[in-house]
This record gives C-alpha cells, structure tokens and sequence, in this order.
C-alpha cells in the first residue's frame, strides 16, 4: 500500500504585510505540548522593535505597547492567537493614547476604549471565518477614523536606522533634542535613544541571522566591538546572541 497522505501543517508562525501602510498582519496557532501540559501555555519571547501591536485571541482585544525588554508570555492564554503589528510611532493616534503609557504593557482594549462597542468587536472576530482578515479591518477602520499621526514619526525611525545621532537626527529634522525626546516618547514610548538602540539590535540580529559572522555584524551596525554587540543583545533580550540566532 502507498504510505497513508498526512497533509503538511501550517506553520506555528506566519506573517504577511497588511493593506494598513507599513504594518504587519501576523497570525500564532496554539501549538500541542506532549509532556501532558495544555496546548499552548507559553508563546515564543517577543523582542523590542519599536512597535505596537493590536492583539485578538478568542473573546479578548489587546493591545501591545512599545516593549523596551524582552516579553515572555506565561501561561494562561494558550491561543490562537492574531495580531496587527504597526508600523512604529503609528499606533498612538490609532488608539488615542500616548505610547509611554503602554510602555512595556499588555493591556484589554477595553481599557482605552467604550466596553460596549470592544465587546460587539471582539464578539465580531471571534465569529469571522478568518479572525486575522477581520482583525486587520479593524485596524484600517481605527486608522480611517483617527487623527494623523506624527508627520515626523517615519523619519524619526529612518533617521536613527541608517545610525545616526540622536543629536544628528534633531538637526536633520529641524528639531531641539528635548522637543524630539518629547515626541519620541509620545510616537514611541520611550526616548530617540532607546529607539535607536532597539532599531540597531533588530539591524543586527537580520544580519546575524543571514550567516554574517557576530564580529562583522557588530562592525557594520555601529557596536564598538562584538563584545559590545553580545552585551547589548543580553540586556536588549535577555538571552546571548548565539541562543537567538538558533532560534
């Protein structure tokens, strides 16, 4: 007999760019455990990178602020899960609220909006064919009805991507470094410093991850050496930088 046709399985993670200018739709399955634990109870650790996620996982909306460490989801909400990854400053005129308030926070969106109208949204996905297609509707219609967002957001983050200067940066745009910080913090949720920061470790884990050795990565992404590059990926991620590549 021909061996029995097993379908493959969709992966645990996918991703795919959003009809939202610049921002990321992503879906998370719960994955089986097979130690005798529920399906699902931690999800991967998630990294700073200067975004702001809207989350839905069955009969909860979420967002995600601006994380300046490593997120570890604990146990408690096994998925699936679905998500609107922003591009980052964008988030905050969205949902109506400065970004440093949700610094380093997961919270219901019911917090910053009416209970009534999150629970018929919330009731809405959980009740779509596809919850990541209707959670991505939303986001185009929180977009469609909110104020601009900072003009000056994306060249904040290009600015500081391409390595240069906080005080650089300020110059470039025509700002003092005080009303940049006060900005960054408001698009951001934290300062330019730690913006750019962040934007350099995900530069340098994309390099990392391409099969450039650690000591060029740290040399072409501004570290002073690979030993700076390993300390900050630590601090950054909580995890040395060769355990992140193999992941």
């Amino acid at each position: 007999m021909p061996p029995e046709y097993v379908p493959e399985r969709a992966p645990a993670y996918a991703e795919r760019a959003s009809r939202l200018p610049g921002a990321v739709v992503w879906t998370r399955r719960a994955v089986g455990r097979t130690d005798g634990g529920a399906v699902g109870d931690t999800g991967p650790t998630v990294l700073p990178d200067g975004c702001m996620d809207l989350l839905w996982t069955e009969g909860r909306l979420l967002v995600a602020g601006p994380d300046t460490r490593a997120y570890r989801p604990g146990p408690g909400l096994p998925g699936p899960w679905a998500g609107v990854r922003f591009y980052p400053g964008t988030a905050p005129a969205l949902l109506g609220v400065p970004a440093h308030e949700l610094r380093d926070r997961r919270v219901d969106l019911a917090d910053l909006r009416p209970g009534a109208e999150v629970r018929r949204l919330t009731g809405r996905i959980d009740a779509a064919p596809d919850p990541a297609a209707a959670l991505e509707e939303l986001a185009l219609r929180l977009a469609a009805d909110a104020r601009p967002a900072d003009p000056l957001v994306r060249a904040v983050v290009a600015t500081l991507a391409a390595g240069r200067s906080v005080t650089a940066t300020a110059e470039r745009l025509g700002l003092g470094e005080r009303q940049l910080h006060r900005r960054s913090l408001a698009a951001f949720g934290y300062g330019p410093k730690t913006l750019a920061r962040i934007l350099r470790l995900q530069r340098a884990l994309a390099l990392a991850r391409s099969g450039v050795p650690f000591a060029e990565t740290a040399a072409r992404t501004g570290y002073a050496d690979q030993a700076h590059l390993a300390r900050d990926v630590r601090e950054l991620a909580g995890m040395p930088l060769t355990a992140l590549v193999r992941g």
